[in-house]
């Protein structure tokens, strides 16, 4: 095998010339760039790293489909899964969808072309028979989003009982006029939020339900609440689905001089940061996001030395609601 030594012989330049044209130095001609090139393909001088890599045909690196780098959800499970990631010396590609499908099929690519060891979705926008076939190219777990077509390592919360929750607890303040907001409804993780709120009203009598979907941020949150203004019979709760929404929400309500809880009860989801600064803070259901970040690597770090990528495997986690200000309203007196 060729060395570096050998790269600088045939080209006539010193080893640290060759070193610095190899690791793109700024301060080097053309013309020796040319001769280090020619040698290097001459004799199939592969650099270190790159070698080392070919030779366990491995990239060291994992690619993270997200909707939305922005949203603190995704910001706090990125953060997550690269400290457990590099537990096992591996790198993360933080890939932003934009929640479209075409950029998720162009970021899908790099596993068919190499480019990464696997690939972690937390969203998923395509038809998974579309997704399926890059299997072929390497590992993919499915994180925070699902779909039961899929026969892979799937880490998820458990949805159902998490929205539960706060409908349940919506309902035992005495609302009885209730409005579930969400992001796209095809998404299995809104379907899932969407029954567990449903079966707390049906445990009622008598309760009205309204939806709006395509809430993500806090502008969204903003939109939500004119929208509520136009209804003729307006929600006296709110399950926002997200305590961006949430805040965007309560921002616009005490704009237009609601009180928050007593003429409008929101409770959010994420237990964001967000939800301790606003005022005021947010009843919120919280995940626990490091639990399943390090899940999440486990499992793709025994994919990539099995190589077993199509084995169905689910492992869900229990939410919390952590009940704060936006829906109690003797809060002050609680605390």
């Amino acid at each position: 095998m060729s060395t570096i030594e050998d790269v600088a012989k045939l080209a006539g330049l010193s080893r640290t010339t060759v070193s610095r044209v190899i690791n793109n130095h700024p301060y080097v001609s053309e013309e020796k760039k040319k001769r280090v090139m020619s040698a290097m393909n001459m004799l199939g001088f592969v650099p270190n790293s790159a070698a080392r890599r070919l030779r366990k045909q491995k990239t060291e690196t994992v690619a993270v489909l997200v909707p939305r780098v922005t949203n603190p959800f995704f910001s706090k499970l990125i953060e997550s899964l690269e400290i457990a990631a590099s537990e096992h010396k591996y790198k993360l590609i933080i890939c932003q969808t934009r929640y479209l499908p075409e950029k998720e099929l162009e970021y899908l690519q790099l596993l068919s072309t190499k480019q990464v060891d696997g690939i972690i979705m937390c969203s998923l926008q395509n038809d998974w028979s579309l997704v399926a076939p890059y299997l072929q190219h390497g590992p993919i777990v499915m994180c925070n989003e699902y779909t039961e077509e899929a026969e892979i390592p799937t880490v998820k919360f458990d949805q159902m009982d998490g929205a539960y929750k706060a409908a349940k607890h919506l309902l035992d303040q005495g609302h009885r006029c209730l409005l579930f907001c969400s992001g796209s409804e095809k998404s299995m993780v809104v379907q899932h939020r969407k029954l567990g709120f449903l079966q707390a009203v049906a445990e009622h009598k008598n309760i009205d339900v309204d939806f709006i979907e395509n809430a993500y941020d806090i502008e969204d949150g903003r939109k939500v609440f004119q929208q509520i203004k136009q209804m003729e019979k307006k929600p006296t709760a709110i399950f926002a689905g997200g305590d961006e929404v949430a805040a965007g929400i309560i921002t616009e309500a005490k704009r237009n001089h609601w009180s928050v809880p007593e003429d409008l009860a929101i409770v959010g989801f994420d237990n964001q940061l967000l939800s301790e600064i606003t005022e005021p803070t947010i009843t919120t259901v919280c995940q626990p996001v490091d639990k399943m970040a390090r899940q999440v690597i486990d499992l793709m770090m025994e994919k990539i030395h099995t190589k077993n990528y199509q084995r169905k495997e689910v492992y869900e986690f229990e939410l919390e609601l952590l009940i704060k200000g936006s829906t109690m309203k003797n809060m002050m007196l609680l605390a």
